[in-house]
């Protein structure tokens, strides 16, 4: 996929590039979940073996998953969130959040995200610690960063 003017600079854009398409992201909602190993990746989400083995390399190659053997013979692996991996969780809740607001069924959301330790529901919010407050998206500015191209 070639890269668009100015995308380069862009971490959305190249986020994008690894993980935006619809299989990538169920791939990794399976492995938040505990989903690992090839054949229940495949069977829980009806994907095509050869579009679950391009996404699975795609993945380990940048990073996001590693491959580790479960099964000696034959050699088998499973698939398993990096740090890097692990860093995506508050994207993809996002998404989830976005759906539960905008298209979930009259009946509220399918999956209702807990703490572990008390069974509460959670909250997903933007926290500045300087000022010790929560932040609402209308709140949000941006700025260029340290990694910003540099015009001439």
């Amino acid at each position: 996929m070639a890269s668009q003017p100015g995308e380069s600079a862009c971490s959305i854009a190249r986020t994008l590039e690894i993980i935006g398409d619809r299989w990538t992201l169920l791939i990794l909602r399976d492995a938040f979940r505990g989903v690992r190993r090839f054949d229940e990746l495949q069977r829980d989400l009806g994907i095509a073996r050869n579009i679950l083995t391009d996404r699975l390399q795609k993945l380990v190659a940048h990073g996001v998953l590693e491959r580790q053997p479960y099964q000696q013979h034959p050699v088998r692996y499973e698939y398993r969130l990096t740090s890097m991996g692990v860093d995506l969780s508050p994207a993809l809740v996002a998404l989830m959040r976005w759906g539960d607001h905008w298209l979930a069924a009259d009946g509220g959301p399918p999956t209702v995200l807990t703490h572990r330790a008390c069974g509460h529901p959670l909250d997903q919010t933007f926290i500045c610690w300087h000022c010790d407050q929560t932040i609402t998206p209308a709140g949000i500015a941006s700025r260029p960063g340290p990694g910003a191209e540099r015009s001439a």
